[in-house]
C-alpha cells in the first residue's frame, strides 16, 4: 500500500475512534509495519498544520483532535461552559508532574514544600493526571503522569512541546527516573 493511501486510511480510523488509539492497533488493523505507519502519521501531522485538526501523541498512542486555537469557538458552538481555571497550586503541581513524570506524591511534595494530596486529587478528578504505576520500593507509592486530557487542555500535540526547562531545572535522565513494575 502506498503512503498516500495509507495516510487516508489512518485518518479515517482516527476520525471514527472514540479516543486515543495504540499504534500497534493501527498497524494490526492496516497490516503495515511501523515505518510506513510513521510516514503516514508524519504526512497527516504536516497536512493538519494549516487546518483545524491536529494529531496528538502520547507514548505509543495517537488521536485526532481539533486545533487548540479553535477551542473557544467550539465551546461556544457546543454551549460548553468550563468549570473554572486551575489554581496556581494546581498549575505548579501539574508542571512538576509533567516535567518529572512518573513521579510520586512525596516527590511532588518535596519539590513544592507543602502537602499536595488535595491538589493531586483535583488533577486526577479533572483527568489531567493519572496513576501510571507504582514505585518498586517500600509501601509501593503511586506514580503519576499526565494524560491526553492534559495535552488537550494545554493545546499540545505531545509532551515534546512543553517549554524547555532552564539548565538548573533539567529533567532527570531515563536512568534516574523511578521504575514502574512494568519497566
Amino acid at each position: 500500500m502506498d503512503i498516500p493511501q495509507l495516510t487516508r486510511l489512518v485518518e479515517s480510523l482516527l476520525f471514527v475512534a472514540n479516543g486515543p488509539v495504540p499504534l500497534a492497533r493501527l498497524r494490526q488493523t492496516l497490516d503495515v509495519e511501523a515505518e510506513p505507519l510513521a510516514q503516514a502519521l508524519a504526512a497527516l501531522d504536516a497536512a493538519y498544520e494549516e487546518r483545524g485538526l491536529r494529531l496528538q501523541r502520547k507514548d505509543d498512542e495517537v488521536q485526532l483532535v481539533t486545533a487548540p486555537e479553535a477551542g473557544p469557538y467550539i465551546e461556544r458552538f457546543l454551549g460548553i461552559q468550563l468549570s473554572g481555571k486551575l489554581s496556581a497550586a494546581a498549575l505548579e503541581t501539574l508542571a512538576i508532574v509533567a516535567y518529572r513524570q512518573p513521579v510520586t506524591r512525596a516527590q511532588v511534595e518535596a519539590i513544592r514544600g507543602v502537602n499536595c494530596e488535595g491538589v493531586l486529587g483535583t488533577l486526577l478528578w479533572r483527568g489531567l493526571i493519572a496513576e501510571v504505576g507504582r514505585l518498586e520500593t517500600a509501601g509501593r507509592p503511586i506514580l503519576y503522569g499526565t494524560t491526553f486530557q492534559f495535552l488537550e487542555y494545554f493545546g499540545l500535540k505531545d509532551l515534546r512541546q512543553l517549554p524547555p526547562l532552564a539548565a538548573e531545572e533539567a529533567l532527570p535522565s531515563q536512568d534516574e527516573r523511578p521504575k514502574t513494575k512494568d519497566e
